[in-house]
């Protein structure tokens, strides 16, 4: 099965209708940040493209594009990491999608072996920033 997204129509449309319109940048690509559906935890940020985007839906796993290696990927076939998708938003003007899923493995999201993808914050002052590693 192979889903169409449509192209938007009216801002009114875009912004207030039922119809499900993905804006795609001009690589192709659209933004997705992804939680965890059980506590709320942003665990990563990833990009997909049309065809990541049609099979996340069509299976219920996360697919996402790399950008770094300019291939698809299935969240978990080498971290074991897998994402099973819970439920998927868009923002106001479909061009940021918000994945809610059940992580698999260990429950984490990072290539790094981290729960998160964002472990560390920025601290210091106007003069110096310095990242410090904060792992909630």
């Amino acid at each position: 099965m192979s889903l169409p997204f449509p192209i938007a129509g009216s801002k009114s449309e875009l912004e207030e209708g039922g119809v499900f319109t993905p804006r795609f940048d001009a690589d192709g690509l659209i933004g997705c940040i992804v939680t965890d559906a059980r506590d709320g935890a942003v665990l990563m940020f990833a990009h997909m493209n049309e065809e990541a985007l049609r099979l996340t839906i069509e299976t219920g796993i996360a697919h996402y594009w790399s950008r770094s290696r300019r291939r698809l990927w299935r969240k978990g076939d080498t971290s074991g990491q897998r994402q099973s998708v819970k439920e998927v938003r868009t923002d106001c003007d479909q061009d940021v999608l918000l994945l809610k899923v059940e992580p698999g493995g260990d429950g984490g999201a990072c290539h790094t072996g981290r729960r998160s993808c964002f472990y560390r914050r920025l601290a210091g002052g106007p003069q110096s920033v310095t990242l410090v590693f904060d792992e909630k």
